[in-house]
């Protein structure tokens, strides 16, 4: 048996399908099914049942790729230990961002980030802190910007800046300051269910005692901080934004927003990885180019 075919295996395993699983390796078919058939005779278990569509595993195959996986993962930890041993910095990283810092801090470091490193595939995906941490913790991710702090004890964190947050008033063009303890709540629109960005305004504005949306008779919980902007506007709302989702606004939409003159609230931005993650000089090299792409930026506090 021979790691190229536990590749193999993993491929059907995972696409459940034989050719499809060939394309996915850069390999003939036949040379697939071949190499795995080899495998189930040389440990004389059958892994796949071929007669059905989609091809399904056995009851001892089931067993056989859970272990297959495991042994994967400690290839690929020993080869990332190697690049780390030898500075080398290549390879693919996958890279999980909250949806509300995403479009806002991405564009900032990102390409030059890939730039800098050639040698390195970056995958990045917009995902909630909770999916995040699920794909870091199954080591489906590599790392996660999220907005701290994290649940899971097996996650280290990396905080990088601190970021204040600004009242976006569309019934309001008259700049002026606002104070958390006077907010008025009416009118008041929040993410949906399952955005940390959420909870956080949440717990800033303690909404618990008063009531929001009083006198409004939609209960609207947006998806993006792009579409709680639109319908916000449109119905002369008002909602809490981090500092860097209105570093772009127009002078019009400018005159709409409000800083806070005591308590200001703010969030913590920073990088979540796996403990057990070994690609260190990846891992600096981001915190670095983070830093520099956002530390002379107005609402924003680097943590150093």
């Amino acid at each position: 048996m021979n790691i190229q075919q536990f590749n193999y295996v993993l491929a059907v395993a995972e696409h459940r399908h034989f050719e499809t699983a060939a394309e996915k390796c850069f390999v003939a078919q036949s040379t697939l099914s071949t190499m795995i058939t080899r495998f189930e005779d040389e440990i004389e278990i059958k892994i796949f049942d071929r007669r059905v569509k989609p091809v399904e595993l056995t009851e001892e195959g089931e067993a056989i790729v859970m272990q297959l996986k495991r042994i994967k993962f400690e290839i690929d930890q020993l080869n990332e230990r190697i690049q780390v041993l030898k500075g080398e910095m290549k390879g693919d990283i996958k890279i999980g961002c909250i949806p509300t810092i995403a479009p806002f801090l991405l564009p900032l470091f990102l390409q030059n980030f890939s730039r800098h490193h050639p040698d390195l595939f970056l995958e990045v995906k917009e995902l909630t802190t909770s999916e995040i941490e699920r794909r870091i913790l199954s080591r489906e991710l590599d790392i996660g910007i999220v907005s701290t702090p994290m649940i899971s004890g097996e996650l280290k964190k990396f905080p990088i800046y601190e970021e204040e947050f600004v009242l976006f008033d569309a019934s309001n063009k008259a700049p002026k300051q606002a104070s958390i303890r006077t907010l008025n709540m009416d009118r008041f629109w929040l993410l949906e269910e399952g955005h940390c960005m959420r909870t956080q305004v949440l717990e800033i504005c303690d909404v618990a005692k008063p009531q929001m949306n009083t006198t409004f008779n939609i209960n609207y919980k947006a998806g993006s901080i792009d579409s709680l902007l639109r319908f916000v506007k449109s119905n002369e709302g008002k909602t809490l934004l981090p500092t860097l989702a209105v570093a772009d606004f127009t002078e019009e939409e400018k005159q709409h927003l409000q800083s806070f003159q005591d308590d200001i609230p703010f969030r913590t931005i920073g990088l979540v990885v796996h403990q057990h993650f070994v690609k260190t000089k990846v891992l600096d090299g981001l915190l670095e180019e983070i830093t520099e792409a956002i530390e002379k930026l107005e609402g924003i506090r680097v943590l150093k």
